[in-house]
């Protein structure tokens, strides 16, 4: 079993840069997508043998989810059923026998940190769906979680502490989420692995210094843990300023 989860900056744009050519070398049995920018309409996907489900956001251009799966799931949902959070798009989850998998593009808290307070009413919504979900199954989410959880998720830690993505209340909320009986996967298996980022500033050659963050993730409750066999997070796939991240399991 084989699911990826990319952040493509605009499918759009993405589409013009080799998403294709990736998607089809991947082969996954669920792939993912965040920030697909996209409104309803604007495109039609030709992906053979994949059932495909889109969230919009009602702002034109911003945000969005997609969820592409070769196993047609139990029932799918949009949102978190949280009316304050539900019009960016920003959620998808489809239920299958075993376990829910969620794709999910977490709000970032915005130069100046404008956002941050939202931000964080924001993850304590979202970890109380999925531990909703998780009294039912155990639960699969993935995507641009928009925070470095430690140090070694980030190139600059230190001239980073107080920026978006890095701040303590963001660290924390994710904390509150290994706490709560999930697992960051690509930590599981690599728990000292440095240099390991899924996304890059387009400013100052940050991926060719490889100047990164690790932001993208797939995360899985505890009871799934003897099911999972490795994390991968592909660096050397263009066409964003993400990365696609991948969770293999039995």
């Amino acid at each position: 079993m084989k699911l990826i989860s990319w952040n493509v900056n605009g499918l759009r744009a993405c589409l013009q840069k080799g998403f294709l050519d990736f998607f089809r070398e991947a082969e996954a049995d669920i792939f993912c997508l965040q920030e697909t920018k996209l409104q309803q309409g604007q495109l039609e996907l030709e992906l053979p043998g994949y059932y495909q489900y889109w969230n919009y956001a009602e702002k034109k251009g911003y945000s969005g989810t997609a969820l592409f799966t070769k196993r047609e799931p139990l029932q799918v949902a949009y949102g978190i059923g949280v009316e304050e959070h539900d019009h960016e798009g920003r959620v998808i989850t489809a239920e299958y026998e075993e376990y829910y998998v969620v794709t999910v593009y977490v709000p970032n808290s915005q130069r100046e940190l404008t956002r941050l307070e939202y931000r964080v009413k924001w993850e304590e919504d979202f970890l109380r769906y999925v531990k909703g979900l998780e009294e039912k199954k155990p639960v699969i989410f993935c995507g641009d979680l928009n925070v470095a959880h430690q140090e070694i998720d980030l190139k600059n830690p230190k001239t980073n502490r107080h920026n978006a993505g890095f701040t303590e209340e963001e660290r924390n909320c994710f904390g509150q989420v290994l706490e709560s009986g999930f697992i960051d996967t690509f930590r599981h298996f690599y728990p000292e692995v440095t240099g390991a980022y899924s996304w890059w500033s387009y400013m100052f050659q940050a991926r060719a210094k490889n100047a990164g963050w690790r932001i993208d993730y797939f995360v899985a409750s505890e009871a799934l843990a003897d099911r999972l066999t490795d994390a991968k997070i592909h660096a050397q796939v263009l066409g964003s300023d993400h990365c696609p991240v991948e969770l293999d399991m039995e």
